[in-house]
């Protein structure tokens, strides 16, 4: 399976009638993760909130108006969890960081009924890699190279 643009997943997903062939195709989307160096599994990429481990690792590319564009890779030691990692990536990787920073993605990620069908705590852990990753893009943000891609 080739990575997925969000807009496909939400195809994907209200194409899939029953939710056990959703967390499937969920799991099927983390098994396609790109190998993540055992390297990054340290605190400093470590992901806060998630029950399951979970890392994810920023990286930043200028692009022509020097408005970084942010990528990140992720693991997880649970398989649910690892397509989760994929849904985010598809909804917010490869992005401007003024583009993460202004992406709502519970609202996007809400269109998919994920809450609704994850557990408190694997919703959570959701919630709690969307904010690592707006997170990681603000600080891009606020970094005296790229403060004129801003729009405070």
């Amino acid at each position: 399976m080739t990575r997925r643009s969000f807009e496909e997943l939400e195809s994907d997903f209200e194409f899939l009638d029953d939710w056990e062939d959703r967390y499937k195709y969920v799991i099927e989307l983390g098994k396609d993760l790109p190998p993540f160096d055992d390297a990054f599994k340290s605190d400093e990429y470590k992901v806060n909130g998630c029950v399951s481990q979970v890392w994810i690792k920023s990286t930043f590319t200028d692009m022509d108006d020097n408005c970084p564009r942010m990528t990140f890779i992720g693991d997880s030691d649970a398989l649910i969890v690892r397509g989760l990692i994929a849904i985010v990536a598809s909804l917010l990787s490869n992005r401007s960081v003024d583009d993460i920073v202004g992406i709502d993605a519970k609202a996007a990620l809400s269109r998919l009924g994920l809450h609704e069908h994850l557990s408190p705590q694997r919703s959570n852990g959701l919630t709690a890699m969307v904010a690592r990753i707006k997170s990681d893009a603000q600080k891009a943000r606020r970094a005296p190279s790229t403060a004129s891609c801003t729009i405070d």
